[in-house]
């Protein structure tokens, strides 16, 4: 084994590992900066004939006055017999304005956004005099938003024995950029923790296996020192 050859493959070897260090980091730190919709982790209950809001933001604070905003109920099915059905929307917000010409006739004039509040990130959906038929899941969704979470999903329970208030109506506040909902800050720091370590332990093996070359590297010309021996004699004349 020459010296050249133990060079390259050194070389070769620390390369690997720089480029497998670099995809570990790609991988697990988080992207800094990036907007994401938030939705409710927990239902919003309400009596029948409550007016309910449906809690959807994005944070940090983003103005989507431009954007479209898509409010929909995932667990409906298209009908498979009519392949000319189009989408329906319970609320859809397009062009800085409403498309009612798109929107299920049962939600016809009982949805509205709070547009002012818009450019602050705040897409929560307002619906007014609810029935047990607006139960199930509501998602918010914006299609174009440059980010990997565009929606959330919030859940409607209108039960008939939930004591009626005079509203269900959660306070409107503008959501604060430098405040992030516990499960997203729990998952950032599992992101951080889980970058870290990862980085500790690819040096580590890094460093075990370039000891570990080099340790095989020198017992083997401890082994074959014949090699050198051969290299000092002289030619016979």
């Amino acid at each position: 084994m020459s010296l050249n050859n133990f060079y390259f493959k050194d070389f070769s070897f620390f390369s690997l590992w720089t480029f497998l260090l670099f995809s570990a980091l790609s991988v697990w730190t988080p992207v800094q900066g990036e907007v994401l919709v938030i939705g409710s982790n927990l239902p919003i209950i309400a009596a029948p004939g409550d007016d309910v809001i449906l809690p959807c933001h994005l944070e940090p604070m983003f103005d989507v006055q431009g954007l479209t905003v898509e409010w929909s109920k995932p667990d409906l099915k298209p009908d498979p017999s009519d392949r000319l059905s189009r989408v329906e929307y319970v609320h859809l917000y397009r062009d800085r304005k409403e498309v009612p010409d798109m929107k299920m006739a049962s939600y016809f004039r009982r949805t509205e956004l709070f547009m002012d509040d818009m450019k602050h990130g705040n897409i929560s959906l307002k619906i007014l005099n609810v029935s047990e038929e607006d139960n199930g899941r509501y998602r918010c969704f914006i299609p174009k938003l440059q980010s990997r979470v565009k929606s959330a999903v919030v859940e409607l329970v209108v039960d008939s024995n939930f004591a009626k208030t005079s509203t269900t109506e959660t306070p409107l506040q503008t959501p604060d950029p430098q405040d992030t909902t516990p499960t997203n800050a729990g998952r950032s720091r599992v992101a951080v923790v889980i970058a870290v370590v990862t980085l500790l332990l690819v040096l580590a093996l890094a460093g075990f296996a370039a000891y570990f070359y080099r340790h095989i590297f020198h017992q083997t010309l401890k082994k074959h020192p014949e090699d050198d021996e051969t290299e000092k004699q002289p030619l016979p004349v």
